[in-house]
Formats: C-alpha cells, sequence, structure tokens
C-alpha cells in the first residue's frame, strides 16, 4: 500500500545531507510539470543528472558536490516515475514521449545547450534524448546505462520481480544486497531504499535498445561508465559491444562496483572520471 507520507519524509532526508545549497524548481512541460533541483554557480556550464529509475533526484548526494563546483547543476526527477514530478499531462508510452518530454524541460530552464549525464534507466533517457538532438548535447556520461546495448540479464529481472509485484521495505533492502552485496552505508539512503516500497509506482516504459546504425554515426563526445560487478547485465560484454557501436567513445570499467552502488556508494571513483570527463 502506497505510503507517500513515509516515502517523502526518506526523501527529505536525502535531500538534506546534500553538502551543497540547492533550489527546487518545478517546470512545467506538455507531460507534467517536472521537479529539479539546481545548485553550482549560475555562470557555470549546465550540467543535467537523470537518475536510475525509482531513485529520484536526491540519489546523486554523493556527487553534488564535486560535479558543481564548475557546474551549473540540474538534478531532475524524471517524468513518470517516482519523486515529486507528476505525469499528470500528456500519457508517457515510449522513449519518443521521454525525449519529448525532456527537450520541454531543457527549454522550460532556458538550457540551449547542456551536458548530460544519466545513471541505469536515467542513461537510457540520456541517451536516446542525444541521439534526437546531438547539437544541444555537448558531452553525454553513462553510469552502467541499461537498454543501451545489451538487454537485462534473466537472473536479474527474475530476481526483482517479487520486489516489483509486491513491494515491501524488506523486499527492496533484501534486492539491494542481492545485486551490491551489502546494504548502503549511509543510513538515510538506506532508509529512502526501504520507503520506496510504499511509494506510487508508474507503469514502466518498454526500454527498446536504439539502432546500431544511430550509435555508429553519433559523435557527441560519450563517457560509459561500467560496473564490473554489475548483476543486471555483463560489464565486459556490454563494454566490447560499446567500443563496437561508439567507436569514438571512452568506456571505462569500475571493477568493484555494482550497479545499484553507482553512483551512491563509489562516489570517490565516479565523482574522479567524471571531472575528468567533463573537465
Amino acid at each position: 500500500m502506497a505510503d507517500s507520507k513515509a516515502f517523502f519524509a526518506a526523501y527529505d532526508a536525502v535531500l538534506g545531507q546534500w553538502p551543497v545549497k540547492v533550489e527546487a524548481v518545478d517546470i512545467p512541460t506538455p507531460y507534467g510539470r517536472t521537479r529539479t533541483y539546481v545548485s553550482g554557480p549560475e555562470g557555470g556550464i549546465p550540467l543535467v543528472l537523470l537518475p536510475g529509475g525509482g531513485s529520484t533526484s536526491v540519489s546523486w548526494f554523493a556527487n553534488a558536490e564535486a560535479l558543481a563546483e564548475h557546474h551549473r547543476v540540474y538534478a531532475v526527477d524524471l517524468i513518470g516515475d517516482l519523486g515529486h514530478s507528476r505525469n499528470d499531462g500528456q500519457p508517457l508510452r515510449s522513449s519518443e514521449d521521454l525525449t519529448a518530454w525532456l527537450a520541454a524541460l531543457l527549454d522550460g530552464l532556458g538550457l540551449a545547450g547542456v551536458r548530460l549525464c544519466g545513471h541505469s534507466y536515467g542513461a537510457w533517457t540520456a541517451l536516446h534524448y542525444a541521439l534526437h538532438d546531438p547539437k544541444r548535447v555537448s558531452r553525454l556520461a553513462l553510469l552502467d546505462p541499461t537498454g543501451c546495448f545489451a538487454g537485462l540479464r534473466s537472473g536479474y529481472v527474475l530476481r526483482a520481480l517479487p520486489m516489483l509485484a509486491r513491494p515491501t521495505a524488506r523486499r527492496m533492502l533484501a534486492f539491494h544486497r542481492w545485486e551490491t552485496g551489502s546494504l548502503p552505508a549511509e543510513p538515510v539512503w538506506q532508509e529512502f531504499l526501504a520507503a520506496t516500497a510504499y511509494a506510487p509506482r508508474p507503469k514502466a516504459i518498454r526500454m527498446r535498445r536504439p539502432r546500431p546504425e544511430s550509435l555508429q554515426a553519433f559523435t557527441v563526445e560519450t563517457l560509459v561508465l561500467l560496473a564490473g560487478r554489475s548483476k543486471a547485465h555483463d560489464a565486459r560484454k556490454v563494454a566490447v559491444t560499446a567500443r563496437e557501436l561508439l567507436p569514438h567513445a571512452t568506456v571505462t570499467v569500475l571493477e568493484q562496483a555494482s550497479h545499484h552502488s553507482l553512483p551512491t556508494e563509489q562516489p570517490a571513483d565516479v565523482n574522479r572520471l567524471l571531472r575528468h570527463f567533463l573537465s
């Protein structure tokens, strides 16, 4: 049973851990209003952060300070997912709808050109947008992207199904522990993951992989940062495919990282590699 009050209390607790000052703005789009947290110097290069599914904008708490030093950071609650964004306008049915939503969001924020960084489902969303409008994206960072270069492992999907069908706090934390090998070290993040069991869950959009020919023609400078211990997919096979399809991309594997530990539990390595790529 959904308990929005408990979920948003946990959400706010994580947001309270951000080491930089943030301003919350709600941007209207044809698909509904979108919650975005803005931080960093006003003259900084715009950097838009798209979180993994179910993790919301607050999941960047361990990266915000490092990324906001030289960038104007916009951390987004994905439309049609958990968080404060509301899909109460046009329905979301496809990657094309998500692309149109993100274009409208960037217009609403007044951003003519951006750098995009996404994790997991957020990386899939970022890649589809960059393929649609590469002139607007100067650099693209994909953190253990799902649905971009390979599908999800069947074992991962089967393990997730009971949690998604009948979510409970215990199941959410057990799935995280299974995938990463441990519970989160940060107590408020652990409480947030447990509380996601009680948040309203919208219908997921089917994740279709981009066409190989579209990827091969893609020229935006791209970083593909993979988790070596990811149970979502085989990181080494994904790395091979990413290098074949994006020959100009930088593809790096963090050997000790898991899919769900990026970016919250491997911040030192993630921040170092992102800052280097974005500098």
